[in-house]
This record gives structure tokens, C-alpha cells and sequence, in this order.
């Protein structure tokens, strides 16, 4: 009777047994406490739903220093293993022991490849298990506690006039930092007052070519030339506008910008080209530069993931090249959460009025708060450090995918540079639409090359290629290696399989 109304996850002042000497080893103490801590929710002795002791007092326990108790618990967040809420402390997430007994199951059971549709019938699907569409972080790894402390800064400090009508440029604070952070991190020359922020890449496309309020002609005018693959979302949203695109091939020094002639803007992802995955080369970053100031057009820059490269040879922004002649578009759809709708057009300064005139006097769509709080993030150097985490954690989860490729698959060839958040696998001919009905089949949810395909490119100009764009950054952790194992298993066999 006296326990039946204790619940044991709500025990705050239990003790927790935890043996970091038995697990020591690379990493230190903070390495010792994650591992140790993995294993008892693995073994059953951290039920889902407990709640940790908090910093202080485990620290104290164990002997050790509180940032070192403060590091594993987040990094056991981001990995999905614990939650952390405001009010609720730190849990040890509620799906993780499903999750743990999934993934053992999976191991133990007998080794099963899954037929092609081109080898036979593959079995029916239990419904979709992985994930590895494109266009996603990893929402577990979201920086909950350093966005939260940005988050009390920003509105203890915050002057009275944020809570008025909003400035249609955007918080000049946020600005500010981004001129610092873009000048730093991507090679970007500009100023505050040369900055307007926007909810994300597609408000920035409908604020220049006319889809939004206030600009019935838009601020641009086509034809707009476009890379060959790209998103149809794009594409259907510039058409909505009336807007005419001309596709661009793409060879491997990326866009044939050689190509532009009459066209008033063109819309390229320079530093990573979507999907297909290679930068523009030095002598065409150049020459599209030149074209644009010769014709006094308009380079539209989507630097979607611009962060993201893993092999040390940065690309820095095009717009750096010609700041009056480059619209630079960014936001943190992919470094911090597509949830967080902040983005931001850095333009020549000709455009700015147009630009603001076709926002509209009042700022409806990003959240002032939301805007003091990325500002925060960035000065404080708290996104530097998310950032640079993140890609130390989806480096190793591109390199996983290539390791697993190369044991199961040596055939299928991973095509770009080392980068962002995706990679595009270039299959045997004739094989895509069988392969991605076998992963629709099997529960595995990716999306086929030819989706991305700009309808109106020409066979003879850039023939089609089979091949699948898989996003290896939205599983969790713990579930990648099952994702990987379900990818291989749908691929198509070798000419000796």
C-alpha cells in the first residue's frame, strides 16, 4: 500500500549506483559517465520515465566536476537515450527500452537478405521504419539547454520595443550577429542594414518573385535559370508565381552557368549542389559572377548547408565574390531544426527597399523572441559549438553509410563531395523505381534521383542517371545501424549477385 502510490521514476533522491572505473576509457570521465549510463538503461536498471538526480548531486556522488555530469546528459539527449524538459528535469527517454529490445532482436535474428523485386517477391511491409528521406536534421540532437539559456537571456534583456510591432528588416540584433557569424564562417561581405530576415528559404523565393503580400510583380523577374536537379517544391512555387524556369545541366564541375544567356536570375547551391552533392567549380563561380555584372542580373545563392563539410576543404559563399550582384539565402532549417523558422537574404543593397516594401510594414512571420534568441545563440558561441558537433556527428554517420555500402554493397557508389546531410547513391541502370518500391515495401522511407529531375531537362543535354538520395541524418542513434542494415538489404544486386 505505501508504495503503490510511489511511483519509482519520480524517486529524485535515490541513489544511483554507477561504476564509472568499469567503464573507463577514451574520453575521460564524461565518456566513462555516458557509457555507464547507457548500459544501466540497456539492462533494465533505469526504467523508461526515470528522472535523473540532478547535476549537482550526481556530481557530488560520483566525484566529480558538475559540467562533467551536465556534458553526458546532454550528450545521452541528443543521442535519445534521456529527455530534458523545463519542470521535469532529465528522464530516461520512454521509447528507449522498446527501442533497445528492437535493435537486439533485430542482431539475434537469423541473417536474411531481402529479395529484389528484380530476384523475386519481397515481403509485405509492416509500415515504414526508417527514415532516410532527405531535408531533415536529427531531432533528438536540437540544443535544448544552450537554446533555452539563450532563450531566458534574450527576453530578461530584451528592450520594451520588442514586444511592439516588429521591424520588417528583422531584430537588429540578430542581424548584427549574422554579420558576424557569416563574415566568419562562410566568407560573406556585408552590413546589418543590407540583411532582412525571413522564415526560411521558400519566404524568401515568394518575397522575391512575387508570391506574398505587398509584391504583386515581385522584386525579380524571369526567366530565372535553375540547376537540372532541385527541389520540385521550388520549382512549383516559382511556377505559381508565373515565374518560368530554364534548367541548367549539370556536369561534374557542377551547373553549365556557360550556358546563361537571356535570363535575369539564376538560382544555384554553389557550395553543395541539392542533390546531386558537388560544388561549383572556382572558374564557374567566377564566370557567373561576371555573367551577372555584365547583364546586371541577379545570382540567387541557396547555402542550405553550407556548415556541413567533412573532408577540410571548405567552400566559402559565392556571394563574397560580388556582394551587389549575389542574393545570399540562408537559415537553420538544417543546422539547428526545420521548427525553428528563421531565415535570412543577404542582398545587394539595390534590393533591400524592394524587398522590405514587399514584406510589409509589419513583421508577420518570424518570431521576434525566436529572433533574440538565435542572436544569443550565435554571440554567446553556443551555435558554433552545436554546429561543430553536428558535424562531427553526421561525418561519422556519412562515413558509417559508405562503410556499409562498401561490406553489403560495393557496387553502388556514394556520388558528391563528402558534405551536408545527405548522399546520393548512384545505382545500376534500370534499377531505381524497382529499388525504391523494394524500400517502400520494407519500411524504409528514401526518396528515387528522378524526383528531383527538372521536367523539362533534355535527355541529350544531361542523360538520366538511376541512383537514390538517402538522408542520413534524421534517424536517432540508436536506431542508424538498423537503418543502415534495412537500407543495403533493398539495394539492387551486383552483375555477380
Amino acid at each position: 500500500m505505501a508504495e503503490s502510490w510511489v511511483n519509482s521514476a519520480e524517486r529524485i533522491g535515490a541513489d544511483l549506483h554507477l561504476d564509472l572505473a568499469a567503464h573507463a576509457g577514451a574520453g575521460g570521465r564524461r565518456a566513462a559517465l555516458a557509457r555507464a549510463l547507457r548500459e544501466a538503461v540497456r539492462a533494465g536498471r533505469l526504467a523508461p520515465g526515470t528522472r535523473l538526480p540532478p547535476y549537482r548531486s550526481l556530481a557530488a556522488d560520483l566525484g566529480v566536476a558538475r559540467n562533467t555530469v551536465a556534458d553526458a546528459y546532454a550528450e545521452l539527449v541528443a543521442e535519445g537515450w534521456l529527455t530534458a524538459r523545463q519542470g521535469s528535469g532529465t528522464r530516461v527517454a520512454e521509447r528507449t527500452r522498446k527501442a533497445e529490445r528492437t535493435r537486439v532482436a533485430e542482431r539475434t535474428r537469423p541473417a536474411r537478405r531481402t529479395e529484389h523485386p528484380s530476384r523475386g517477391a519481397p515481403a509485405r511491409a509492416r509500415g515504414p521504419r526508417h527514415d532516410l528521406r532527405q531535408g531533415t536534421p536529427d531531432a533528438s540532437a536540437f540544443p535544448r539547454p544552450a537554446w533555452l539559456a539563450s532563450y531566458r537571456r534574450a527576453l530578461h534583456r530584451a528592450p520594451n520595443d520588442v514586444f511592439g510591432p516588429g521591424d520588417p528588416a528583422g531584430r537588429i540584433e540578430l542581424r548584427e550577429a549574422l554579420t558576424e557569424y557569416l563574415a566568419r564562417a562562410r566568407g560573406v561581405r556585408t552590413r546589418p542594414d543590407r540583411i532582412v530576415i525571413c522564415s526560411g528559404f521558400a519566404h524568401a523565393l515568394r518575397l522575391l518573385f512575387g508570391q506574398d503580400r505587398g509584391a504583386p510583380g515581385g522584386v525579380l523577374r524571369g526567366p530565372l535559370a535553375v540547376e537540372a536537379y532541385g527541389l520540385g517544391f521550388h520549382r512549383e512555387l516559382l511556377a505559381a508565381a508565373g515565374v518560368r524556369t530554364v534548367p541548367l545541366p549539370l556536369d561534374e564541375d557542377g551547373a553549365r552557368v556557360d550556358l546563361l544567356a537571356r535570363e535575369r536570375a539564376v538560382l544555384l547551391t554553389p557550395a553543395h549542389q541539392f542533390p546531386t552533392g558537388g560544388p561549383l567549380h572556382a572558374e564557374r563561380r567566377a564566370a557567373v559572377t561576371d555573367w551577372a555584372r555584365a547583364r546586371g542580373a541577379v545570382v540567387l545563392e541557396d547555402d542550405y548547408d553550407g556548415e556541413f563539410r567533412y573532408d577540410r576543404k571548405p567552400v566559402g559563399a559565392l556571394q563574397g565574390l560580388d556582394p551587389e550582384h549575389v542574393v545570399l539565402v540562408g537559415s537553420v532549417s538544417k543546422s539547428l531544426s526545420p521548427a525553428v523558422r528563421l531565415g535570412w537574404m543577404v542582398l545587394p543593397e539595390r534590393l533591400v527597399g524592394d524587398v522590405l516594401a514587399a514584406k510589409g510594414e509589419r513583421e508577420a512571420w518570424a518570431s521576434v523572441l525566436d529572433q533574440l534568441s538565435l542572436a544569443d545563440l550565435i554571440a554567446s558561441g553556443a551555435y558554433d559549438r552545436h554546429v561543430r558537433r553536428m558535424r562531427q556527428r553526421y561525418r561519422s554517420r556519412r562515413d558509417r553509410l559508405v562503410a556499409a555500402l562498401a561490406a553489403h554493397a560495393p557496387h553502388v557508389e556514394v556520388t558528391g563531395v563528402a558534405a551536408g546531410l545527405h548522399a546520393v547513391l548512384r545505382l545500376p541502370p534500370g534499377t531505381e523505381r524497382s529499388t525504391v518500391k523494394a524500400a517502400a515495401w520494407q519500411g524504409v522511407a528514401l526518396d528515387g534521383l528522378a524526383a528531383f529531375r527538372h521536367p523539362a531537362v533534355a535527355e541529350a543535354a544531361m542523360p538520366a542517371r538511376d541512383g537514390i538520395v538517402v538522408g542520413y541524418a534524421t534517424p536517432p542513434e540508436h536506431a542508424y545501424e538498423s537503418a543502415l542494415e534495412a537500407l543495403c538489404g533493398v539495394l539492387p544486386p551486383g552483375d555477380g549477385g
